[in-house]
């Protein structure tokens, strides 16, 4: 369970927002997509939007290609092109999932924070052998690859030299 009262909500975006902090909006379910809407409607968040769809966790949406699709097409309808979209898939989905979001223009997500596997029945080493798997699928469906400044000036981020760490 996630305890996000609209309050909280509300709270941390306004102390983020006073802060240059440039969020990540993790959508579990098509409902957390309606609340997005909401607080950029109330203007407590602009575009373009960051949004990590998230499949596969218990209480979320699932891990079926359908339930992707559904993510994707409700997110245009509510935010149009004004977000950046990308996929988390927990567990086994992790690759596949992340390969059928590239497909339909999401980024991708993989890591050892979100699955254990690198394929059926045999555990990851590490994250950079799921990060390799997935530029390996990537390129093969000759999708480009970002460089980490492509992607920093694609996300609007401020960058590592105006940070306080």
């Amino acid at each position: 369970m996630f305890k996000n009262t609209y309050n909280d909500i509300e709270t941390i975006l306004r102390l983020g927002t006073e802060n240059g902090t440039r969020f990540e909006f993790e959508c579990y379910d098509i409902s957390h997509l309606y609340n997005l809407a909401h607080f950029r409607d109330r203007g407590l968040v602009t575009g373009p939007l960051f949004v990590q769809s998230v499949f596969g966790i218990l209480g979320g949406i699932g891990p079926h290609p359908e339930d992707l699709m559904h993510m994707r097409r409700t997110a245009d309808r509510l935010f149009g092109n004004d977000y950046q979209w990308s996929i988390l898939g927990a567990g086994k989905g992790q690759i596949a999932l992340a390969s059928i979001g590239a497909a339909m223009g999401s980024n991708v997500r993989v890591g050892l924070e979100d699955s254990l596997w690198i394929g059926p029945g045999k555990l990851a080493e590490s994250s950079a052998q799921q990060v390799q798997r997935i530029r390996t699928v990537l390129e093969a469906l000759n999708l480009e690859i970002a460089t980490p400044d492509e992607a920093r000036s694609m996300l609007a981020l401020k960058g590592g030299d105006r940070v306080n760490f």
